[in-house]
């Protein structure tokens, strides 16, 4: 293989696998982010805890609760939202598929439980299940964008991409359904409509950081790191973001850069924070 042919082949890996963790922490943005794909958020009893901390002594007390009674849904959904906010994703699966056991009917648990899949790569088995997690009659556009995310995770970007379109006639102009759309025109390599998807949903009252994270990544995958540090320093101090846009330099000019990124999760900077998903494609910042 030509040098030239080589380095198009190795950029190519890069930005897959730029695009690829991106788009595997917006399927997580549901932790503790703009909202579940269940769209739990609102019946929840306590509010959505936001650190490690937090969630640590969320995960305590609903594991007490759910060691008394295994059957307890509301116990199952909370101690598998914490487990899976820290990471614990195998037990989240393992609590998840005794509660649809249980409580067959439960669109909300299927939609936990087919993300919960999706955390632990179980891509087919996800998609599966979230498909069974919403109907015609009872759509959800939070599970329809985690379904989305999960199609694009399994490189089927046009079939995402037509379900996030269906997700925005529910939910118009949603950030998070926009970021997870946007990082999937980035997969089918349209960065300028990527792009253009991308700063529509930052320019949204609704939109958190990972929104604008994600506008980072796709204007640092076309070179163009002034625009992209401009944005990232919107949410990050000088020093946070000039290490941003070192890292994705190093990303999209080193040949051992695919092996970086798998490393790191695909973060955008040395220290990124937790992901939004509600729907699916996505984490430079979610979609999803």
């Amino acid at each position: 293989m030509s040098s030239a042919r080589l380095h198009s082949s190795t950029r190519s890996a890069v930005f897959l696998g730029v695009c690829l963790a991106a788009l595997a922490l917006a399927g997580c943005q549901g932790r503790g982010g703009l909202g579940d794909i269940t769209g739990s958020i609102g019946r929840s009893p306590v509010s959505q805890p936001r650190t490690d901390a937090d969630w640590q002594a969320e995960r305590e007390r609903w594991a007490g609760r759910y060691d008394a009674s295994p059957k307890d849904r509301d116990a199952a959904f909370y101690y598998a939202r914490a487990l899976r906010s820290l990471d614990q994703n195998a037990q989240a699966v393992a609590v998840l598929q005794n509660a649809v056991l249980i409580h067959q009917d439960d669109r909300e648990l299927l939609g936990a439980y087919g993300r919960a899949l999706a955390d632990n790569g179980r891509l087919q088995e996800a998609d599966e299940v979230l498909s069974r997690a919403h109907s015609p009659e009872r759509p959800d556009w939070r599970i329809l964008s985690a379904q989305g995310t999960v199609a694009d995770r399994m490189g089927e970007h046009a079939r995402a991409q037509q379900i996030y379109r269906t997700a925005l006639k529910l939910a118009p102009n949603e950030p998070t359904i926009m970021s997870n759309y946007g990082l999937s025109l980035a997969l089918s390599r349209n960065l300028p409509e990527a792009e253009r998807v991308l700063a529509e949903a930052a320019a949204s009252e609704r939109a958190d950081a990972r929104v604008r994270q994600n506008l980072v990544l796709v204007l640092g995958l076309q070179g163009r790191f002034a625009e992209a540090e401009t944005m990232a320093l919107r949410d990050q101090s000088p020093a946070e973001a000039a290490a941003t846009i070192a890292y994705l330099k190093r990303s999209v000019s080193q040949q051992n850069s695919w092996e970086m990124l798998k490393g790191g999760k695909g973060k955008a900077q040395p220290s990124a924070a937790r992901p939004v998903q509600a729907g699916a494609p996505a984490q430079a910042a979610p979609p999803a």
